[in-house]
């Protein structure tokens, strides 16, 4: 990938002054080279439909399916095709919450045991803040809620009343759909209606959102897209989830690539809620200690070539998505994809670089390891995970699926490769209170990109291994 944007960075500096020029002329010849590149990277992920939406300078650059939103009745994908948000609903249900906010009806700073009378006390230190922002200590759901089975709100509620905290309020970032299903059920209970009704009245309609609507099943619903994942090689269509789990604040939208298109001119221009409420949606969050956390509410607060970057993507049923806004360049990308298996994110990084190659991700180059240390005891903990003898007393944080799941599909992986070659560090960040290093390792013809993350104590809280693609 990073390939083939190196070999285009001429071409794209060349519009870019073309553009300053001939607007006219400019914005076509870019919008035919993002389209390009849109179809060869769909057929290299093999997608089956896809709509993308770019806006630079607040013009619409374009507005486009591709492919099919039902392969077996062969609908072509439009700029009104419905696709499902996934988490990118997210910050709607922040939106949904913050109107309430300015409603009186919550205040960030409430309990939740507020809205939620019944919860276990050890919750009484969680504000809504907390939920907004990943940093209430409540473990995810995901994976563990039953597909099958239709919940009601309280029985969302009292299922997650049984999870572990895995930290105290405030002190880390930790991603939990628990917190966002709970939201939406604060907001179902206060304003007397679904969010998502007040989404609708508050949100989709100034907004402009003509389209953009809860998922029903029952409903007959014009241009809804299917999703599609892929089995053996073989594309099968999403699996069916009982209709409780598309009703929740964690991601159960409907929306349109022109949807967001409108979405994006009303977050551009900070309409709808007040100066004040979208500074709170996007600032990032606090921890206990000071230190700042990337994550506003539904929204990644991220920066490239020294400019803000806030971001976020989806993924349920059969769909991903992704949405950036590049501040400093004044550009918006959305990719809305019907495959579990696409990586929309490659299709916005990729058509960022078209626009202003400036934003092309840097490739991971070496840099000097100051702590030589870290580094021979990452080594130690990669051999370990090879001999399946990692000790859970060296990890803090980890998920409730990483011993029974991650841990010997690692080993799985690793014993499968010939013996790593020497960590090279690539990369060194401070995330929270998190140091978190990446490496590259070499096995044999592989190169795997290695990632481990220490809290403050020198414990591992996270750990993952990912194919390494130049």
């Amino acid at each position: 990938m990073r390939g083939f944007l190196q070999s285009i960075t001429l071409v794209a500096v060349f519009l870019v002054g073309l553009f300053t020029s001939r607007p006219a002329a400019a914005h076509g010849s870019l919008r035919e080279r993002i389209d390009t590149f849109v179809r060869a990277e769909q057929k290299r992920q093999n997608v089956p439909g896809l709509a993308v939406g770019v806006v630079s300078h607040g013009r619409v650059v374009l507005a486009k399916g591709y492919g099919f939103a039902n392969l077996e009745h062969r609908v072509p994908v439009s700029k009104d095709t419905l696709f499902q948000s996934g988490s990118l609903g997210k910050q709607f249900t922040a939106m949904a919450v913050m109107h309430q906010v300015e409603a009186g009806r919550i205040s960030l700073s409430d309990s939740i045991t507020k809205f939620f009378p019944d919860a276990p006390t050890k919750w009484h230190p969680i504000t809504v803040r907390h939920l907004l922002t990943h940093t209430s200590g409540i473990q995810d759901l995901e994976g563990l809620l039953d597909v099958r089975k239709d919940y009601t709100d309280e029985e969302f509620a009292h299922f997650i009343y049984e999870l572990p905290l895995e930290f105290p309020a405030g002190l880390r970032w930790n991603y939990s759909n628990s917190g966002y299903v709970l939201l939406g059920i604060i907001v179902n209970r206060v304003a007397g209606t679904d969010y998502t009704n007040v989404l609708g009245e508050h949100v989709f309609r100034p907004a402009g959102m003509k389209t953009a609507r809860g998922i029903s099943e029952a409903d007959i619903i014009p241009n809804r897209s299917a999703g599609y994942r892929v089995v053996r090689g073989e594309v099968k269509n999403q699996e069916w989830v009982s209709p409780s789990l598309n009703t929740t604040g964690d991601g159960a939208l409907y929306f349109s690539v022109k949807d967001l298109l409108a979405w994006d001119a009303a977050v551009a221009q900070r309409s709808i809620l007040s100066p004040e409420s979208w500074q709170e949606i996007l600032s990032p969050v606090k921890l206990n200690s000071g230190a700042t956390q990337p994550y506003g509410f539904g929204w990644e607060i991220l920066e490239r070539n020294g400019k803000p970057l806030h971001q976020h993507t989806g993924g349920w049923q059969g769909f991903r998505t992704a949405y950036s806004r590049f501040i400093g360049d004044s550009l918006s990308i959305v990719v809305l994809a019907n495959s579990s298996g696409s990586n929309p994110m490659t299709f916005v990084e990729g058509i960022a670089a078209i626009v202003n190659p400036a934003l092309a991700v840097p490739p991971l180059t070496p840099i000097p390891d100051l702590e030589p240390q870290v580094t021979a005891r990452l080594t130690t903990l990669l051999e370990q995970a090879r001999a399946g003898t990692m000790e859970p007393v060296e990890f803090a944080y980890a998920p409730w699926w990483f011993w029974g799941q991650a841990v010997p599909f690692y080993q799985q992986l690793l014993q499968s490769l010939a013996p790593a070659g020497p960590l090279v560090l690539v990369k060194r960040e401070v995330v929270g209170d998190d140091r978190l290093y990446t490496y590259l390792v070499q096995f044999g013809p592989k190169t795997l990109r290695y990632r481990v993350s220490l809290i403050p104590d020198g414990r591992v809280s996270a750990f993952r291994l990912n194919e390494h693609i130049p």
